[in-house]
């Protein structure tokens, strides 16, 4: 049975649904093609901010987007991926999500426009009631629904993290941050630095170097960046003779274990695994010294590794269309920056690919029962639900793999969890959290944007299933196989 559907507001706002999705993305659009698949009485619907589906992957549009993981992985389980590129641009990424949602008759129920501002759960009713800012529109809309289903990233789209540089203001160039990429920007025959050394400074660096004057990253600290082929051989050979879905899953099997297996080598042998990515960085760049720009303090996978399609970024610094500089600002000028060694960078335009501002839930405000629910105070239950949160599931990726990886594991789990609640009627599911459980920190990454949200990030604890495992195949067993009703999920 489909998902019931009415266009007249009124009717949409007195019925309600069995779920409603926040987010529109990959995350939101899985998770729709989850429940058609193993909830088929549910009704949903989607709410999406937006006028467009894809989330991150219509946001972002500057030079060079691409993921930073493989897309036999970054796709869906279901779904299976069929371009030649393994590592793929935004737009072909986009198009993907929306052939997912158009192909599987998901379009028709996304409502768009819609910012879902609050949430209150009722334990009488047994239901959230939802209020949803509408763009274009005076009045809000408020919907009623059993399940909250969070698929709204992890930072937000309104703002990203600028810091405080010194004199900042005495640049008079054009200053260019890449979460808001203007449409025209020329930079052709440009000086251009920019200012990071994440994934979003290693993609736009050799994208733009192709035409400007000259583009230097300029980076307070290394990262560890690996380059990697845009395709994959074995996926291209297989396709050749095995049906497209098989030859899709035996790939993403592949990818999955090289990707398990290359982590757990880099965490029980940082320091072999470190000088092998920096010998791999001084044969791509022919050039010891120019390596050391790749050779970070901290351990491989303190913070995410890079990844760089067929080495386009050494290319660059090898042609000499490209730089790194590792230094610190003293100071901005008139035309470009000092730097605290007292090198000057001459720039047209700066880039301050500086990081995402991180929140949680889509910074809805959320009450239960009349009182403040605040995600920072909570526990996290199997790394996609918060303690003391009634019938509200997140999806929040892998740090060390695929995001979709848990997405689609959060989707598997929360259609369980529905079938469950239905087969012996209850109407509530939470985890209550244990208070002799000790907590940490969700997340164990270094990365600055990471730091910076410790007091909006909520807690793990110690012992499962507080825990939040950066483990696909041990999440398989416990998310796809395990109790549900645990002791610790509490139905009523």
């Amino acid at each position: 049975m489909s998902p019931s559907f009415q266009s007249d507001a009124n009717k949409a706002s007195s019925e309600i649904l069995d779920v409603l999705i926040v987010g529109a993305g990959l995350s939101g659009i899985g998770a729709a093609r989850h429940l058609q698949m193993r909830c088929p009485f549910a009704r949903w619907r989607i709410f999406e901010s937006r006028d467009a589906i894809g989330g991150t992957w219509d946001l972002f549009r500057y030079p060079g987007i691409r993921s930073d993981s493989d897309m036999y992985t970054l796709g869906y389980a279901f779904k299976p991926w069929l371009d030649h590129k393994a590592i793929a641009d935004g737009g072909t990424i986009r198009k993907y999500i929306q052939e997912t949602a158009d192909e599987n008759g998901i379009t028709q129920y996304i409502q768009h426009g819609h910012q879902v501002t609050q949430a209150s759960w009722s334990s009488e009713h047994s239901y959230w009631t939802i209020t949803a800012t509408v763009k274009g529109s005076s009045e809000a809309v408020v919907v009623k629904a059993k399940f909250l289903y969070l698929c709204c990233g992890y930072y937000s789209y309104q703002k990203a993290y600028q810091p405080d540089f010194p004199g900042h203001a005495n640049f008079k160039g054009q200053w260019v941050h890449p979460q808001f990429w203007p449409e025209k920007l020329n930079y052709a025959q440009k000086k251009i630095v920019v200012i990071g050394s994440g994934a979003t400074a290693v993609t736009l660096v050799p994208e733009m170097a192709k035409t400007a004057a000259h583009v230097t990253m300029l980076q307070r600290t290394p990262t560890y960046v690996i380059s990697r082929p845009g395709s994959d051989g074995v996926s291209l050979w297989l396709q050749k003779f095995l049906p497209e879905k098989l030859a899709y899953q035996l790939t993403r099997f592949k990818n999955v274990c090289f990707g398990m297996l290359t982590y757990q080598l880099a965490r029980k042998q940082p320091q072999f695994v470190k000088n092998y990515l920096v010998k791999l960085a001084a044969k791509q760049l022919r050039s010891d010294e120019k390596a050391q720009h790749f050779s970070p303090n901290y351990k491989p996978w303190d913070q995410r590794l890079c990844l760089v399609p067929d080495g386009d970024l050494f290319k660059q610094i090898r042609k000499g269309n490209a730089s790194v500089v590792t230094d610190t600002i003293q100071s901005f000028t008139e035309h470009g920056i000092e730097l605290t060694s007292g090198q000057k960078l001459e720039a047209d335009i700066i880039v301050s690919a500086t990081g995402l501002s991180l929140n949680i839930l889509g910074d809805i405000h959320i009450e239960v029962d009349g009182k403040v629910f605040n995600a920072s105070q909570a526990m996290a239950y199997r790394g996609m639900w918060l303690s003391d949160l009634p019938n509200a599931i997140m999806t929040f990726g892998y740090t060390n793999a695929s995001w979709t990886l848990k997405a689609d594991l959060t989707a598997l789990y929360t259609c369980r969890l529905l079938n469950y609640m239905r087969k012996h009627a209850y109407q509530k599911a939470v985890p209550l959290r244990d208070p002799n459980v000790l907590e940490q920190d969700y997340l164990s990454f270094t990365s600055g944007y990471v730091q910076r949200a410790k007091n909006v990030l909520p807690k793990q604890g110690q012992r499962a299933p507080w825990q939040v495992n950066q483990n696909y195949f041990k999440d398989i067993m416990l998310i796809r196989y395990g109790r549900l009703n645990d002791g610790v999920m509490h139905f009523s």
